[in-house]
């Protein structure tokens, strides 16, 4: 690979300018197409001095333009968040901050080739523990499948009588609150204890929707309400806790995460249809069939995933306790004196005279949880503007299309794949499901840090299809399926560079809160787009019946 009067030259395990002054003066190094695989393992410094060098006799030209090339892809590969200039490299790097995507060769470029690419995903890859990926992405699986699939069984559990949009409130009411008010306090539940928790309301909420009888009646409707609400809290303790978990995993649990979240619309929603109309299932065999499905939650946690860093962060957590209990005992030390100095009083006063120091020290640690609230409340704020409210308005823009919009989104069978128009609808909601999922996918490959931009471009979105409910003037359905596929892209693309921003930008201390607490967000701009779909979706059917589209009637 190199030819050197001195000897070659390894990737040396010592300082690389060390390496490079020992070893370089004394050689002829020859740079050919083999050097293309060392570059991608050698630091980007070294890589550099060698090109600029006077140590590169043997190369030709088209030999150097080949190096040079590659040592530009390399350092874009190694670099972290940004690359200094070829001519200026910087020996600092932030060990907090995620590496971002970089753009593979292009075809027919002289880095082009399977090896390059191949190295490309090594390099992009190369810190990522496939424990902790599976983990994660099962995690965000079946915490999200639930939902889809309690969604998906709408018509079947209550009937057509009763309006849909109460699944929906059932089905995210519940979470919204639970995201809402547990990151202030659900990190004094420990995380082994939180999934066994979460595998239990998922289960019971399950079978309870399962077994309860097929009636239409309010007492069995209510019932099943009750039973979706347990499932609800469950997927919304589950997605705040398990996104605070990443904070302990790196980018690559996050991206994992999000990509299981985005499977579960279309497994979801996939296999309930599956199930119960290509196989003929029942509908209570399929509901009692996916109550086992929080087993593999369980098996996630304590089987596949790693606790090393989870057990490494309880203990210095319970370290930082234990200073505050040492705080506590010096306190209760220097008032100890004078009750040694009156002991003949305690004998007569008994356990009454050590009251005062006891209170005192429980209002101490009520002051300090007290201000652990207040700090975390401030928090929240801080995470307002620059996070929160993008995924609230892009989530409330996406649902409300999915829920108000798109059944009013309908053309003359004849101009369409469909033979019946009940078909648009979950043709719709796959097309969205599987944009989703290739977004919340694409987090190790592509970022994004202006997220408003996406948001407004959903809004957007939403003002055009509404606007084509009212004057009919997008000519083909294909065109529909374009715009709910660039909506689900959307989605997905703020879901998932919001939490990885958060990961980026707020510091490690604050880091695992506000990853919990970011995510009332989703569920806040669901609720919000529940009320606001059942409106839209009655006064845009009721405009198109009045212009003579009654499409929206038919089913």
């Amino acid at each position: 690979m190199y030819g050197a009067n001195a000897g070659d030259i390894d990737v040396p395990d010592r300082p690389f300018d060390e390496q490079l002054e020992r070893s370089l003066p004394t050689s002829e190094v020859l740079i050919s197409a083999d050097y293309v695989p060392l570059s991608l393992a050698w630091p980007v410094r070294l890589a550099h001095k060698l090109i600029s060098s006077n140590f590169i006799l043997t190369a030709s030209a088209q030999d150097k333009q080949l190096a040079l090339s590659t040592v530009q892809w390399a350092d874009s590969s190694l670099c972290l968040r940004e690359c200094p200039p070829l001519s200026g490299m910087s020996d600092s790097s932030d060990a907090e901050t995620a590496r971002p995507a970089m753009p593979l060769p292009l075809p027919g470029s002289p880095g082009s080739s399977w090896a390059v690419y191949r190295e490309k995903f090594k390099t992009l890859f190369h810190d990522a523990d496939p424990r902790v990926c599976a983990a994660f992405w099962f995690f965000g699986l079946i915490n999200n499948v639930l939902y889809v699939i309690i969604l998906s069984a709408a018509l079947d559990l209550v009937g057509s009588g009763f309006p849909k949009g109460v699944v929906l409130l059932a089905d995210v009411v519940p979470s919204f609150v639970t995201k809402l008010t547990a990151p202030y306090f659900i990190h004094l539940v420990p995380y082994p204890i939180r999934v066994l928790i979460f595998v239990a309301l998922s289960v019971c909420g399950m079978l309870i929707i399962a077994l309860t009888p097929a009636h239409n009646d309010g007492g069995s409707i209510s019932t099943k309400l009750a039973g979706i609400v347990l499932a609800s809290l469950s997927s919304g303790a589950g997605e705040l806790s398990f996104l605070g978990l990443t904070h302990f995993y790196g980018r690559f649990s996050l991206a994992s995460w999000s990509s299981g979240t985005g499977a579960a619309g279309l497994v979801g929603a996939g296999a309930y249809a599956v199930a119960t109309t290509s196989l003929g299932l029942s509908v209570r065999f399929t509901l009692l069939a996916s109550a086992c499905l929080p087993a593999i939650m369980l098996v996630s946690f304590f089987v596949i995933l790693p606790l090393g860093p989870l057990s490494l962060a309880a203990r210095e957590a319970t370290q930082y306790r234990a200073i505050d209990d040492d705080h506590d005992e010096e306190y209760e030390a220097r008032h100890g004196t004078r009750e040694d100095e009156t002991n003949e009083q305690d004998g007569l006063l008994g356990p009454e005279h050590s009251r005062p120091y006891a209170k005192a020290a429980e209002r101490g640690k009520v002051s300090r949880a007290w201000a652990s609230f207040q700090e975390n409340l401030n928090r929240s704020k801080g995470l307002f503007f620059p996070f929160m409210l993008p995924l609230l308005l892009v989530y409330v823009a996406e649902y409300t299309i999915n829920q108000g919009v798109t059944p009013t989104l309908l053309f003359p069978l004849k101009e369409t794949p469909f033979d019946q128009y009940r078909a648009f609808y979950p043709a719709y909601n796959a097309i969205y499901q599987a944009g989703v999922f290739i977004s919340r996918s694409s987090s190790p490959f592509f970022r994004i840090h202006h997220l408003y931009l996406p948001s407004f471009l959903q809004i957007a979105n939403l003002a055009v299809l509404t606007l084509h409910a009212l004057f009919n003037f997008i000519p083909t359905v294909y065109i529909i399926f374009f715009i709910i596929f660039w909506e689900g892209l959307l989605g997905g693309l703020v879901y998932v560079n919001t939490f990885a921003e958060i990961a980026d930008r707020v510091p490690a201390k604050d880091r695992e809160f506000s990853l919990a607490a970011t995510t009332v967000s989703d569920s806040g701009g669901i609720c919000i787009a529940g009320f606001l779909g059942m409106a839209f979706e009655v006064w845009l059917c009721r405009w198109q019946v009045s212009q003579g589209r009654k499409y929206c009637t038919m089913s």
